[in-house]
Order: C-alpha cells, then sequence, then structure tokens
C-alpha cells in the first residue's frame, strides 16, 4: 500500500527517515486473513471468486482460534479480517472477540458493507475495530453491476453511515478499471460529503475474477490522470488541515509518479527527501511486509498469489512457515530482487521493489519479468527509448487521454 497522503506530509512537516523494522524473515508482516469465500455479492473483479455459498475446507473453529494466538504471539503489526464476506462466516462475531482480546497494535475489517447497519454496526463499534473498510466501485447502478447485486451500494452507504455514527473510522475501497475511472471523482465527492476518513484507490490485479476481466485495466493515460486527482485532492486537503487520508494499492509506481510531481513543484531537494523515505520502506511488501491466510489456512505472499503457496496452517504454525526457507519469499524479500526488462534496468527499484509480480507472472509466465501496470515511460524511469527490454505486452483496450473522466 502507498500512503499517499504520508508522504505529502513529509513535504509540509519534514521528519528524520526511518528503516524499515528488521529485514526477510525478522520483519512482521501486516496479515490479510480471508476468513470465508462465501460472500452475498458476485464482484466482476473478485481476487478470490467468492460465491453465496458454503465452500467445503475452511478452517474449523479450533483451527482458527489457533492461528489467532500465534498470529499475537508472533507479534504482526496489524490483523485485516477479510473474505468474501468476513461476516458471512459462521464464527465471525467469536473470532472478532478473540482478536480484540489478543490485543492486536491493528484490527481492521474489510467488507462489502452491506451487512453493516443495525446491530451488526453495533456490535463491530463495540469490539473497537481501529479501522473498517468498505469496497465500492462506483456510484449507484454503476457500483451494483460491477457488484452483480441491485441495491449494493445504497445498502453500502448505509453501512458506511452507520459506522460514522458509531465514531468507527471508515475508509472507502475502489477498484479502478475502464468502465468506473470515470467516477472517481464522484467518488472522492462521496468520501467528501459522508466525511469518510480513508479513500483507497486499488489498481486492478490480475488474480480470481480479476484475471479473467484484465482487458478492462484502464490503460495507461488514464491511470495518469487518476493519479493527478488524487495528488490534487490529498494536497488540498493536508492545505486545509483536513483529516482526510488518500492510499493506493497494487502499483508502487504511483511513488515514483509522485517523485515526479514533487520535483516539478517543489524541487529536487524536497523530492530527494521524500524519495529517501520511500526507498527507506522499500516499494512493493509482497513476501515481506504482507502476507495472506486464505479461507483454507493456505499461506501466500499477499492476497493476490493464490496460485504459490507456502504452506497451510492447518498443518505448521504461520510464524514457522514465513521465518522458513521457502523460495518465493526468499527471492521476493531480494532487494534488488532478481528484475528483468523495464524493471530490471529501471532508476527507481529501491522505491517501487520492482511493483507487483503477480501481474508479471499472470501475463508472462514468469514473477521476474516487466510489470505491464508501470504507466510511466522509459525516460522517466531513466531508460532511452532504445535501451527497452520488452516483454509480451499488455493489450488493453484503447483509450482517448482526452476523455479520462467524461
Amino acid at each position: 500500500m502507498f500512503r499517499l497522503t504520508q508522504y505529502m506530509q513529509e513535504l509540509v512537516t519534514p521528519t528524520a527517515v526511518r528503516q524499515r523494522r528488521g529485514s526477510g524473515q525478522t520483519v512482521k508482516p501486516v496479515v490479510i486473513w480471508n476468513l470465508t469465500r462465501t460472500c452475498n455479492l458476485k464482484c466482476r473483479h473478485c481476487y478470490t471468486t467468492s460465491a453465496d455459498v458454503p465452500f467445503p475446507g475452511e478452517l474449523s473453529h479450533e483451527q482458527a482460534l489457533g492461528v489467532l494466538d500465534d498470529l499475537a504471539g508472533f507479534g504482526i503489526p496489524a490483523l485485516i479480517l477479510s473474505g468474501g464476506e468476513p461476516m458471512s462466516r459462521f464464527d465471525f462475531w467469536q473470532l472478532a472477540e478473540r482478536a480484540r482480546a489478543l490485543d492486536f497494535r491493528h484490527l481492521a475489517l474489510s467488507t462489502n458493507g452491506t451487512r453493516l447497519t443495525g446491530d451488526n454496526a453495533d456490535r463491530v463499534a463495540a469490539l473497537g475495530f481501529d479501522y473498517v473498510g468498505i469496497s465500492l466501485d462506483g456510484i449507484g447502478a454503476v457500483n451494483d453491476w460491477f457488484r452483480g447485486v441491485d441495491g449494493a451500494f445504497d445498502q453500502a452507504l448505509a453501512g458506511v453511515r452507520a459506522c460514522k455514527a458509531r465514531g468507527v473510522k471508515v475508509g472507502l475501497r475502489f477498484t479502478l478499471t475502464e468502465d468506473n475511472a470515470h467516477l472517481l471523482p464522484a467518488m472522492l465527492d462521496l468520501c467528501d460529503s459522508e466525511g469518510v476518513d480513508k479513500f483507497y484507490l486499488s489498481h486492478l490485479v490480475y488474480a480470481g475474477r480479476g484475471d479473467k476481466n484484465r482487458g478492462e485495466d484502464t490503460a495507461h493515460a488514464r491511470t495518469r490522470a487518476a493519479l493527478d486527482l488524487l495528488i490534487a485532492r490529498a494536497w488540498a486537503a493536508l492545505q486545509a488541515g483536513r483529516q482526510f487520508e488518500i492510499v493506493t494499492g497494487n502499483n508502487d509506481t504511483d511513488a515514483v509518479y509522485l517523485l515526479g510531481w514533487i520535483t516539478a513543484q517543489f524541487g529536487a531537494e524536497k523530492a530527494a527527501h521524500v524519495r529517501a523515505h520511500l526507498e527507506a520502506w522499500g516499494g512493493n511488501s509482497s513476501g515481506l511486509g504482507v502476507a495472506n491466510i486464505d479461507p483454507q489456512g493456505k499461506v501466500h505472499p499477499d492476497t493476490y498469489w493464490s496460485d504459490y503457496t507456502v504452506g497451510s496452517v492447518k498443518t505448521e504454525a504461520f510464524s514457522s512457515l514465513w521465518t522458513g526457507s521457502d523460495p518465493m519469499l526468499a527471492a521476493l524479500r531480494q532487494r534488488p530482487r532478481p528484475l528483468k526488462g523495464r524493471c530490471g534496468a529501471c532508476a527507481f527499484q529501491a522505491v517501487c521493489g520492482g511493483n507487483t509480480r503477480i501481474r508479471a507472472l499472470q501475463v508472462t509466465g514468469d514473477p521476474w519479468a516487466e510489470d505491464p501496470a508501470c504507466y510511466l515511460s522509459n525516460a522517466e524511469i531513466g531508460l532511452a527509448e532504445a535501451d527497452r527490454l520488452t516483454v509480451t505486452p499488455f493489450r488493453g483496450k484503447s483509450h482517448d487521454p482526452a476523455h479520462m473522466f467524461l
């Protein structure tokens, strides 16, 4: 996750650069735990290919409690309960109560929001979730089309309001695609009007149904236009002293793009300061600062690497798997990573960490090939046009840059 607002804050109130705590096996990851694949919606880009049916092989109540105890003992910095729709799991509330009792430093809920009203909202507030992220993919009928259920937008918005009314910190998550990019300004306006605390723009990752819908990934020009808007909104909020955070996910190119904006607006010295912070973080965190446990207990480098399994918490503790000798985790933790193509020759590897490896894997069959979703030109990443090293390119639909938000 790229914390756009946080790095912009360095332009207003500079701080000393701090390295990421630990390295390799010693880094304790944020754990995203998909509690269940069961979900009442049918999202077109769902990375878990969920549905409103029970799925066999999911962790038992006792197994899930054991995972919680292990994660707490391991000392992870944050636990995100996700799905499917996590509240669809039969013992969700018991697991949430146990997680809160174990006093994780940060406990979050990732939900579609449609069930987050009435008694459910009361219970979420009473449990003291530090953050609730609610997914929307547009306004009104557009969201409902993406989510596969009529009325999903109104239900999710009711969930947002229910949380805000109870003092729960709420964020909206929006996956950018060709079919909803024109609604990005309206989504940010919705955050303003509803008092939403955070906005998370997720770039499309080719996994689950998202892989089948990769042709809907936004063209590079449209992605740049989206970043221009986010940067403008984040800077305006900072200047006005408003507590509104903007973050992006699944495309660490965003960090490099921000550096270009800072250089143009504030000069090389300011850009160098922010770059030092970005390099200390190291960019993409798959297999290092983020981990995933799927509904069946399989451990993955992140939520989109469902085809690669480190091991299963049914047979071995997460803490043991994460600190073991898995070769893919070891490779993902390398700095620099063994990157190829444009990513391998890029001057900003230390900033973005090679971006999202699962996209390269899905498109080329090679996890170290260049990420097709990097939207920067060769010149912007320190390459001459003649030096470009190519792989099979991503072939999305064509776009007219003059109509980015029409």
